[in-house]
């Protein structure tokens, strides 16, 4: 995720030390930006390959040309390098779920042709399955981040540079009661973020062989560190529960403008404030510190949902998209989907996600689990008319219905049908559509104006970074980028 200020634009005394009843201010009014849900955004990452040889690195050089020739498209999304080489590209505010679609469709439809033309290609997996932690950017921000996860043990290496996500962006929702509501749909995402992690479980093998996880992503994610990468204790309202947890939890780094960036250990930002050493804290500080947390769902003025594997084949990606935007945003499918995980909260017991035994079940068994397929059955239920509803198309509901068909219907996830790791270096099977993306019947390749497809707009900002789209708080870029889901 892009290290972008998760606040309003303006001026702002970044270099004003804060003190803690202004930091709690600050959290309670940015990072939750109620109203009718209008915006959908959706960030996309993605593993580089080479076509012929997939399970060995991409040369740096090589890589560096590639991602040039990427950035000189134009493109309406922001395109961005993950520590070890993975590119991202994070989606405009879109007006409705086909807007969204189609622009990214045709993003993609020039990415996979720019990295075609240099051998390689994006591979929606959530976790590599051959290579090992390589970072390939050398930075202050990366160097820390290494070095503060080090601690705990190698997932964070792993996280960094071998993972990639699907990153759904939706408003925060209605400061009133009710399905579309802001305490709803925050009780909501903690347990249909399960469901979500069973149904669309895509990583199974890291290192050449099979972990015994479906997720393997989301289980380094468990493995990464116990205070940044959970969810707030539930029992307080959304604003309240999340200015304690951010203030709670130990600061990252400490940023300088010369040398390497301090790395304290259990430093957290409250403390920090309260004892103003190693020098008092500012705004431009909280900022960063909110960027280093990494729970499932991350509000940043709307709601970030980040425990979503990346998806292969032409059109994978459309699915969760879809998915996550119906059951949300569509009244009659979130009261419905509502009522149906609400029994999860059970299984989920006391402890938070991602470490309670509802996401470990997700992130292990997928849809072989029982409750989880019955949810996630009910869920998918509830898309097909909110689809329908919202004006998706044929073809995304057709997209939307065959995953359906294919693995919940079936108690499967897309992680049972990818076959040992040996077989996917078969250039033959990499060169179908399926594991490396490639152009599909629904998403490309489509130019800009075609139908489904509003013209490119340059000056609209990416989904939670710059600009003055209404709906989600238009975010001032800051430089640089922490490690994604």
């Amino acid at each position: 995720m892009a290290l972008d200020h998760p606040g309003a634009t303006g001026s702002r005394p970044d270099d004003v030390p804060l003190d803690e009843s202004g930091a709690e201010e600050l959290l309670r009014g940015i990072c939750f930006k109620t109203g009718p849900p209008r915006k959908v955004g959706v960030e996309l990452e993605w593993l580089i390959h080479d076509r012929e040889h997939p399970d060995r690195p991409v040369a740096r050089e090589r890589l560096d040309g590639a991602v040039e020739a990427v950035r000189a498209l134009p493109l309406s999304a922001a395109v961005t390098l993950e520590p070890g080489g993975q590119l991202e590209l994070s989606s405009q505010p879109a007006g409705s779920l086909m807007e969204c679609v189609g622009t990214t469709a045709a993003d993609l439809a020039a990415v996979r042709a720019s990295l075609g033309a240099a051998g390689l290609a994006p591979v929606g997996l959530g976790v590599d399955p051959w290579r090992r932690p390589r970072r390939v950017l050398r930075e202050p921000r990366y160097d820390a981040m290494e070095a503060a996860l080090d601690r705990v043990g190698p997932a964070g290496r792993a996280m960094m540079c071998t993972s990639a996500s699907i990153q759904v962006c939706l408003d925060a929702g209605e400061e009133e009661p009710g399905p579309l509501g802001l305490g709803r749909r925050w009780q909501l995402v903690h347990l249909l973020g399960a469901v979500l992690v069973a149904a669309f479980a895509n990583s199974p093998y890291r290192g050449g062989r099979r972990t015994g996880w479906r997720s393997t992503r989301q289980s380094l994610w468990a493995d990464l560190d116990p205070g940044r990468t959970l969810a707030p204790r539930p029992g307080r309202p959304p604003r309240e529960a999340w200015a304690a947890h951010v203030l709670d939890t130990p600061v990252l780094c400490v940023r300088c403008d010369e040398g390497p960036w301090e790395v304290p250990e259990g430093l957290t930002f409250r403390r920090w404030i309260r004892t103003g050493s190693p020098r008092p804290p500012t705004r431009a500080d909280l900022d960063y510190h909110l960027t280093t947390l990494f729970p499932p769902v991350r509000p940043r003025g709307h709601l970030e949902l980040r425990m979503i594997d990346a998806q292969r084949g032409p059109d994978g990606w459309v699915v969760p998209l879809a998915v996550a935007t119906a059951l949300f945003d569509d009244p009659e499918a979130a009261e419905a989907v509502y009522r149906a995980v609400k029994p999860l909260a059970e299984t989920a017991g006391s402890a938070v996600a991602p470490l309670n035994p509802l996401w470990t079940t997700a992130a292990r068994e997928g849809l072989a689990d029982p409750e989880l397929r019955a949810a996630a059955t009910a869920c998918f239920d509830a898309v097909h008319p909110a689809l329908e509803r919202m004006g998706a198309s044929d073809g995304v509901r057709g997209t939307v219905a065959e995953f359906a068909d294919r693995y919940v219907a079936r108690g499967r996830c897309p992680a049972d049908d990818l076959p040992d790791p040996d077989a996917l270096t078969d250039p033959a099977l990499l060169t179908e559509p399926g594991l490396l993306d490639a152009p599909g019947l629904l998403t490309g390749p489509l130019p800009p104006g075609a139908p489904g497809v509003p013209p490119h707009s340059p000056g609209r900002p990416p989904y939670g970074r710059t600009g003055d789209a209404p709906g989600p708080p238009a975010l001032p870029p800051h430089p640089g980028k922490a490690a994604s889901a």
